[in-house]
């Protein structure tokens, strides 16, 4: 709770997910009407106080609660980011299968992101497992994941990039002959193999 002490939104132990939405525009006239739009489609759902930002002041605090997720996240555990990417319509049933699967591997995870581009930033907080779930069984669990964003037409890769994290995820992605084809783009640019060894392609 110290990271949200502040916030103009009440932080319940029921509440499962806080929705942020941003409108823009220069006509206040129109974007209020957006709003109110907005309001009775969110309305029509199991929600709790939907409040408006009446000011600059206010605007910050909402961002604020959004922007010290991570915060709280790295200061709760250690914990594994992982980078998904889908179709807006399919964010639910990722976030669900995220929640699924890590029953089934008895991680809790914690998410956000930006619903706007179908990102979402899946947090994987080692808690109470063990050395051996956190740097084996896991593994499998993050492959499901990322299978289940390929079946959801989506990707492992949002604004992240792929880097070590997901290296070793690229498979389920990418075939043999897409792999083959980057890794000889790859050569071209940097025969010598000097711009950032390793951390997508391992030496030939």
């Amino acid at each position: 709770m110290k990271f949200v002490d502040n916030s103009i939104v009440a932080i319940e132990e029921d509440i499962q997910a806080h929705l942020l939405i941003e409108v823009d525009g220069n006509d206040i006239d129109v974007l209020m009407k957006d709003m109110e739009g907005i309001s009775e489609i969110v309305m029509n759902f199991d929600c709790g106080e939907i409040l408006f930002a009446d000011d600059a002041q206010q605007k910050a605090e909402l961002w604020k609660l959004r922007r010290r997720v991570g915060e709280a996240v790295k200061s709760h555990s250690v914990y594994k980011e992982e980078d998904t990417v889908v179709p807006r319509a399919e964010l639910p049933v990722l976030l669900k299968g995220v929640k699924d699967i890590g029953k089934k591997y008895s991680f809790h995870s914690v998410c956000y992101g930006h619903a706007g581009d179908g990102n979402l930033h899946v947090n994987i907080i080692k808690g109470d497992l063990t050395d051996e779930q956190w740097n084996g069984s896991l593994k499998s669990g993050i492959r499901e994941i990322f299978e289940l964003v390929k079946t959801l037409g989506g990707t492992i890769s949002g604004e992240h990039g792929i880097g070590l994290v997901q290296k070793e995820y690229l498979d389920i992605i990418f075939d043999q002959k897409s792999m083959q084809l980057m890794r000889q783009i790859k050569g071209i640019f940097d025969p010598n193999n000097i711009l950032n060894a390793g951390k997508i392609f391992d030496p030939q």
